[in-house]
């Protein structure tokens, strides 16, 4: 697979320019990106997927939604309805998104939306609005947000890929100019205060551009259909992994770190699961899977031993604090332009 993509290295280039291109337009203003009267932030990151970005929303809503009427719009990746849909908890994965859904599910008195055009989207969503979260937008050039929020992955970070198909870039490195905040997601624990300024200083920010650094928190309880359970629970049993995000990686040596025992099926990012696939799984005494594969899990093995882990995004240090202060104050000013 890496000598094929070696090989393909002819089509990165000629991908690179293509975007490259795009980008240079919507910058001089030949391509149009409209810009709204309330505030957008907008969560996306330049490779394709892996960096955390569901684990941001939900930072940003519980940062925001007690001074804010927040509202989150989504692609709906892999649905198979069509146009504009307001999410509600009773929807399905496949009707949605599981990210989508996830949010809903998360936070109900959240509006959580699905539209492919995020002009029509944010249109439709921003009466009674404060702001409007953009999930994976960053390439939606057509949407001009008034804060941008690039994630990259601190064992992954963009400045060391390369364009599609050759690498995971959906478009070339200089994209990351546009952002705002950019945050370096995944970090190992105790990772030290140089190696963090060694990878900023590689990052070679602009003047007006703010790094910040966070880790994945895990949950110290399971979640089920009608039971939670301390994790501890999963000691001394044999049980299943079933993944299908698009690193499952952290939560693999997490898990390992807990010294518990189990087997990983691994699918791919957004899977979406087959008839002969659940009934294999129906025939494993425990399954553990991510918030994210729960919700399109869960309709097929609602009596089942099955459980999701959930992870949350924690800023580094004392960090928080001035990211916190930082994203309300690019939505104020906005709002009060």
């Amino acid at each position: 697979m890496k000598l094929l993509r070696k090989l393909l290295f002819p089509f990165s280039i000629l991908y690179g320019i293509i975007t490259w291109l795009r980008n240079f337009f919507y910058d001089i203003g030949w391509l149009k990106s409209t810009e709204f009267d309330i505030p957008v932030v907008c969560v996306g990151n330049l490779s394709t997927g892996g960096t955390g970005k569901s684990p941001m929303i939900e930072y940003l809503i519980e940062l925001l939604q007690q001074e804010y009427r927040v509202k989150v719009l989504s692609r709906g990746y892999k649905r198979k309805t069509t146009g504009f849909l307001e999410v509600e908890v009773t929807h399905t994965a496949s009707e949605v998104g599981d990210e989508p859904l996830q949010f809903k599910k998360k936070f109900p008195n959240i509006i959580v939306a699905v539209c492919a055009d995020r002009r029509t989207g944010i249109s439709k969503l921003k009466e009674n609005a404060d702001v409007i979260l953009l999930d994976d937008a960053f390439q939606h050039r057509k949407v001009k947000p008034s804060t941008n929020i690039l994630l990259t992955p601190f064992n992954d970070l963009y400045i060391h890929d390369y364009m599609l198909p050759t690498g995971n870039l959906r478009e070339p490195r200089s994209g990351a100019k546009r952002a705002d905040f950019i945050i370096v997601t995944k970090c190992p624990e105790g990772v030290s205060y140089a190696k963090l300024q060694e990878v900023e200083l590689a990052l070679k920010k602009k003047e007006n551009q703010k790094v910040y650094f966070s880790k994945i928190g895990y949950d110290a309880m399971l979640y089920g259909v009608s039971e939670i359970l301390p994790i501890a629970y999963l000691a001394n049993k044999s049980f299943t992994l079933v993944t299908g995000i698009a690193n499952p990686a952290p939560l693999v040596e997490f898990l390992k770190r807990q010294n518990f025992s189990f087997d990983h099926e691994k699918f791919p990012d957004h899977h979406h699961f087959t008839t002969s696939e659940i009934a294999r799984l129906k025939q494993k005494d425990i399954i553990l899977t991510t918030e994210k594969d729960y919700v399109r899990l869960q309709p097929s093995l609602q009596k089942f031993a099955l459980y999701y882990l959930p992870i949350k995004t924690l800023i580094l240090r004392e960090q928080s604090e001035f990211l916190n202060r930082y994203v309300k104050q690019h939505i104020d000013v906005k709002r009060l332009s």
